[in-house]
């Protein structure tokens, strides 16, 4: 890496969001664990360096830290977000203390010399309550602490915020880190995204061998149709099975449209009907946990099943960094937030290497992706589906009545945003099947039925989400048509959680 930045990881959820955000301004960054040497980072010779937030306190036993803060700063410009405002203010002398109100989601600052409010994403316990000798404080949250400073007059200089830039949700923080690369940095434009194709084809051929073959694990969903399209492009048809399993949770219709997508993609696919091993495993399982694992475990088995007279020497998977960012710890100490289905490794007795082209992608680079591979947009446009598919959105046992009920659910509500234009607008929306039941009257008669949970957010990458502001005719009139035609439910509700402090999904 030459002319870059560098992105020293502490664990925060968002660091790949702070390299997605500098590389689509056009400039090169490359995220590094935080305990990387100095001389390691030097050699990168890096335009500027950003230090991530955490989920750390500084004062913590085995919080992560460097003591050579101020050799950074002497090395390049450094930005300082979140925990990474707190490493420079504590080592630069001035005074970090636990907040008595932690701030999450959305929330105001004023900018000092102009009075200037803007809306910003915060996500923090810890506060800088004493500013660095020499730092000055450029805005305050509406609590009255610090959510900017900066220093000039060390080293290179830095800033440091309070808040998340890097984030969707905050207003012109692409600004702010357009300014920290090309004022304070001096960076050029030197890299381009389309060159991604070329470059991943290239890792696939080179990681897999002339004459191995690929058995690749379809779900239906945009991440492993890119995938097979991706891994048929590098090695041709003849070194790639595609399998797809329907697992009997899939939403309305899906499984059999999946097999026609495909085909018409020229997408040679096996189906696999496996309905009945998923149910099996799954009967008299309520936490989300252990589904997404017993999930997990069956698609391994059903792949040996289906493929044990043909040998592969490769599993390839359509995992994205958010599915990662959320299972394991990839650079820093982030913390696990739940496990993925496809996350994690193989057992070792299936004898298959991993492959996983898209794991440091975030769904709209994959989207991108499947344009240039020449995927259809009406394919690539679908909203998000999560691979263990309705059975993390059943909360509690999975039951092959409650599927359906669930799926004719879920069919009103996006059939209600497809014909009112709005299903486009929305990242993710569906419904949640809740372990509730509550009285209601129809037809002059009492129910006892099951509630509903509709979910609607935007989003760009799913690492951040803000629930959609819907017009109450038109929540009204999915209501209405849901405890009308959906046998089973009398009681629809709407979940208006931004993500965090929620994640997207229920479970």
């Amino acid at each position: 890496m030459t002319e870059g930045i560098v992105i020293l990881d502490f664990g925060s959820q968002f660091t790949q969001l702070i390299a997605r955000r500098i590389r689509e301004l056009g400039v090169y960054s490359e995220i590094l664990s935080y305990h990387t040497s100095l001389s390691e980072i030097t050699k990168k010779k890096p335009l500027g360096i950003v230090l991530s937030g955490g989920p750390n306190s500084i004062y913590g036993k085995e919080s992560p830290s460097r003591k050579d803060i101020k050799d950074l700063v002497n090395l390049a410009p450094v930005l300082g977000i979140c925990y990474g405002m707190h490493l420079l203010a504590h080592e630069f002398g001035g005074k970090v203390s636990p907040g008595t109100v932690r701030e999450y989601g959305r929330m105001p600052i004023e900018w000092q010399d102009s009075k200037r409010e803007q809306i910003v994403w915060m996500s923090h316990g810890d506060l800088v309550t004493q500013l660095p000798p020499g730092a000055q404080g450029l805005a305050k949250s509406k609590s009255g602490h610090w959510a900017v400073l900066q220093d000039l007059s060390v080293g290179r200089g830095f800033m440091a915020l309070q808040f998340h830039p890097e984030v969707y949700h905050t207003e012109n923080g692409t600004e702010i880190i357009k300014k920290f690369v090309f004022e304070d940095c001096k960076a050029k434009i030197n890299w381009h995204g389309r060159k991604l194709v070329s470059h991943l084809i290239s890792e696939i051929q080179n990681k897999v061998g002339e004459k191995d073959k690929v058995l690749c694990a379809l779900s239906g969903g945009v991440d492993s149709t890119v995938t097979a399209k991706l891994l048929t492009s590098a090695l041709g048809k003849e070194r790639v099975h595609s399998v797809f399993v329907d697992t009997g949770l899939m939403r309305y219709h899906e499984a059999q449209e999946v097999v026609d997508d495909y085909k018409e993609m020229d997408l040679p696919v096996q189906a696999i009907l496996a309905e009945k091993e998923f149910l099996s495993e799954l009967k008299g399982v309520d936490d989300p946990e252990k589904k997404r694992k017993i999930i997990g475990r069956v698609f391994i088995e059903v792949f040996e099943k289906a493929t044990a007279k043909t040998p592969f020497q490769y599993l390839a998977q359509g995992t994205l960094y958010p599915d990662v960012i959320e299972s394991v710890s990839v650079y820093g100490q982030s913390v696990t937030i739940k496990s993925h289905h496809n996350v994690g490794g193989l057992p070792e007795k299936m004898g298959l290497k991993l492959v996983e082209p898209l794991r440091e992608l975030f769904k709209d680079e994959v989207r991108a992706l499947g344009v240039e591979l020449g995927i259809a947009p009406r394919y690539l446009n679908r909203h998000p589906f999560p691979g263990p598919g309705l059975a993390i959105r059943i909360l509690g046992e999975v039951t092959k009545k409650d599927l359906e009920i669930l799926r004719l659910a879920d069919h009103v509500f996006i059939s209600e945003l497809k014909s009112n234009g709005l299903y486009e607008k929305i990242w993710q929306a569906f419904v949640v099947l809740l372990p509730v039941k509550t009285v209601g009257v129809m037809g002059d008669s009492r129910t006892y039925e099951r509630v509903a949970a509709l979910r609607a957010v935007t989003s760009i990458d799913g690492m951040t989400a803000d629930w959609y502001t819907f017009d109450s005719q038109f929540l009204a009139r999915v209501s209405n048509r849901i405890t009308n035609e959906v046998k089973g439910i009398n009681r629809v509700v709407y979940d208006i959680s931004s993500k965090p402090p929620a994640t997207i999904e229920w479970e």
